[in-house]
Formats: structure tokens, sequence, C-alpha cells
């Protein structure tokens, strides 16, 4: 349990908590018109409402989370009983870094999840490991990694359990598949003796819109080190999501990674190239994400210029 403790509390954290939740709600652009507000299903599909649903088309194709912000203030008074405006509400409180409001909306992403239990098990066993999963991150900011990791793995626990209950209803769920995918890797990626080629073909498999399973994947080949993989995966989701800024941020930081493991000027002209895409659209972007691909451009940019020297 302390190496799992390490692993959430580590830098990782925002990939874990903002891609392995946030992005299982993406929109697909390319879903059938009947079922545009459930971009996982076919069969069965549930209606998570216009304005949670343009709020996910804003942030997850378009990377731009000013949008969604506003669309999701819209959908926390027109449709209350969605428990996804309230996790997303929550999960861009944490990467702005308001643990007032992640506190508030991780609350009531578990209570509204609760309440759809009885109606929809699947769904609302998901969105209750959601809850209590950024309620973890919540009590690790709070009450700091020593003294509050037992309380976490408390609620890293109950994560599986609900997400275990969700799975014995239907195991083959792309909506389940995509997030239960994406937590598996970022545990397997960091855990010795684990697999996470199994996460990896949980995500290949079962997991939907495909172009999220491919960025959850170009993730762990990156982690892993990987990088040729990595930069196959995130090209197959650049192919869909092109207007995404954190994808070619995503793609920047894997050819840097490349370039200097194989001291390869070209692919880090390359990298710096990606940054640059990302930045001309970091207006949309939250303040510390934009700050962050800045600071790491530059540091690809004084890589390129050492090299050429």
């Amino acid at each position: 349990m302390g190496l799992v403790m390490k692993t959430i509390v580590r830098p990782k954290l925002y990939h874990l908590l903002k891609v392995a939740f946030a992005a299982t709600l993406v929109l697909n652009a390319w879903a059938n018109p009947a079922f545009a507000a459930d971009p996982f299903r076919t069969k069965e599909p549930r209606n998570i409402g216009d304005k949670t649903e343009a709020a996910f088309k804003a942030i997850f194709q378009q990377g731009d989370y000013q949008i969604a912000d506003r669309y999701l203030q819209q959908a926390l008074s027109k449709e209350p009983n969605e428990p996804l405006a309230y996790a997303m509400k929550a999960s861009l409180a944490y990467t702005n870094k308001d643990w007032a409001t992640l506190d508030a909306y991780s609350k009531k992403t578990s209570e509204t999840a609760q309440n759809l239990i009885s109606k929809d098990p699947l769904r609302g066993n998901l969105y209750a490991a959601v809850g209590l999963f950024l309620e973890g991150a919540v009590i690790l900011q709070r009450e700091g990694t020593v003294k509050g990791a037992p309380e976490a793995l408390s609620r890293l626990r109950q994560v599986y359990q609900h997400l275990d209950k969700a799975e014995a209803i239907s195991a083959n769920d792309p909506e389940l598949n995509l997030l239960k995918g994406y937590m598996d890797l970022m545990l397997a990626v960091n855990l010795p003796f684990s697999n996470p080629q199994q996460a990896i073909e949980k995500l290949e498999k079962n997991a939907a819109p495909q172009y999220l399973a491919d960025r959850g994947i170009a993730l762990a080949y990156r982690d892993l080190k990987q990088f040729p993989q990595a930069l196959d995966y995130a090209n197959r989701a650049l192919k869909v999501t092109t207007d995404n800024p954190e994808l070619y941020y995503l793609k920047a930081q894997i050819l840097r990674e490349q370039a200097k493991k194989e001291q390869n000027s070209q692919l880090m002209q390359e990298a710096v190239n990606n940054f640059d895409k990302a930045l001309t659209k970091k207006s949309q972007l939250p303040g510390d994400l934009a700050r962050q691909i800045e600071r790491e451009r530059r540091k690809a940019a004084e890589s390129l210029s050492s090299s050429a020297q």
C-alpha cells in the first residue's frame, strides 16, 4: 500500500486525476446523432444532458477550459441529477488549485452518484468511484501526504470496490473500461512487478471512444520510456482531435524525451514545434498548465541550442 500511495501523491497525480477521470468523459464528435449525449455506447445510451455534453466537447475536443467552465455553470443548474457535471467541476477546480471548490464538488459528485445507483447501478457505481477518488485528492491536499495517507488509501480501496460492482454489471462497458483502464495504467506504470500491458489491452479492446483510449496508451508508453510506441498512439489521437492543444503538448513531451535519449537534434526541433503549436492556444488553457508548457518549451529550445554549438 505504501507503494500505491507514493504513486498517488507524486506529481503524476495531475494526470491520474485529470486524465484518468476527466478524459473518460470526453465527447466523441463522430457519434451517431441519435446517441449524441453518450459518446461511449451505441447500445442502451445514457443522456448526460446538453450543457454537460457541450462542456465535454469544449474541453476534450478543443482543449478550451474557459468555454467548458461556462457550459458547466449552466449544466449545474439545468442538469442537477447528472454526476458528470459535478465531477467535471471538481476536476477543473483541481487544475486551478481551488481546493475549497474541489472539496465541495467532490462531495456533490459522490452524493449525486449515490442517488443514481438505484436507477442506473452501472453509472452510479462508476461515478461513486470518481467521487471517492476526488475526495482522496482533497484529503491529501488538506492533510499532507504522511498524515492523510491512511484515509486517502481507504478512499482508494472504496474506489475499486465501486468499480468492481460496476464491472459485475457490465464488464465490457466502454465508459467503465476507459476510466478503469486509465487508472490501472497509471498504477501499473509506477508500481514494480505490475503488468501495464494488461491495462493497455483493456483500453484497446473495450474502451471507447478510441481516440481517448489511444491518448491513454500514449501516456503509458511515454512513462514506460517506449517513445516510438508513445508517438504512434499520440498521432492516432491527434488525427481525431486536431484542435486540442494538450495533445500537441503530449506529443512534444514524447519527442523531447526521445530526442534526449537518441541525442537527435531533429527530433528536438520537432518537439519545440509541437510545444509552439500547443502555445498558440494557451489562452484557453488553465494558467498553470500554460506556464508549464512554456517552461518545458524553453528547456527544449535550450537543449537544441546547446547541441548546435
